[in-house]
């Protein structure tokens, strides 16, 4: 059961063009949105970020980004916020049914991951989960692979869905439909 019950239509007008407003055309408001609409002012202001977070001026690819944000949501346990992403980017982001498998129950060595530049984005969500913070030599890596933007642009990707991952998680947003469980997707076989 909900904690914070999400909005159910029919929405107040101001209610219903800000949820309107942060959905793709036509796409109803999930569940997250229509939670975090019960406080109109914080989700006036979580907004503008939300939008660059997964809008074109983020420095980094949208394969760079999912990967980010399904491991970070997968680590912290937020089976919501990380089925939302895999149902909605993870085909458009090129990432096979094996590496959804490994952002959710595997480590940057299964093999099904063929480049440096994904293994590398596993390790920084790893140790930004398990550590806030990013050791000198996984630090040397990354510098090597990703420019100054890029890496502002992946640590605090990272904190904004540990953020979200906390929020779904504990007001006990309800799972959409469509979204894929964790249980959906079997870990990867041992390297």
């Amino acid at each position: 059961m909900p904690r914070i019950p999400p909005l159910e239509p029919p929405y107040p007008a101001e209610v219903g063009a800000r949820l309107t407003g942060m959905m793709p055309p036509g796409v109803p408001p999930i569940a997250l949105f229509r939670t975090f609409a019960r406080n109109l002012p914080m989700t006036d202001a979580m907004t503008g970020w939300g939008r660059y977070e997964l809008g074109r001026r983020l420095s980094l690819g949208l394969r760079d980004r999912e990967i980010l944000i399904d491991r970070t949501c997968a680590r912290c346990g937020c089976e919501y916020e990380w089925g939302v992403h895999v149902l909605m980017f993870a085909d458009r982001a090129g990432l096979t049914p094996a590496q959804v498998a490994s952002l959710t129950h595997g480590t940057a060595d299964d093999g099904c991951w063929t480049t440096d530049r994904d293994r590398l984005l596993v390790r920084a969500a790893d140790a930004l989960h398990d550590t806030a913070d990013v050791d000198d030599a996984l630090w040397a890596r990354l510098e090597k692979a990703f420019d100054e933007k890029e890496l502002l642009d992946l640590l605090l990707l990272c904190g904004w869905y540990h953020a979200i991952s906390f929020a779904a998680t504990a007001a006990r947003v309800p799972h959409e439909p469509a979204a894929p469980r964790f249980a959906d997707v079997l870990p990867p076989a041992p390297s």
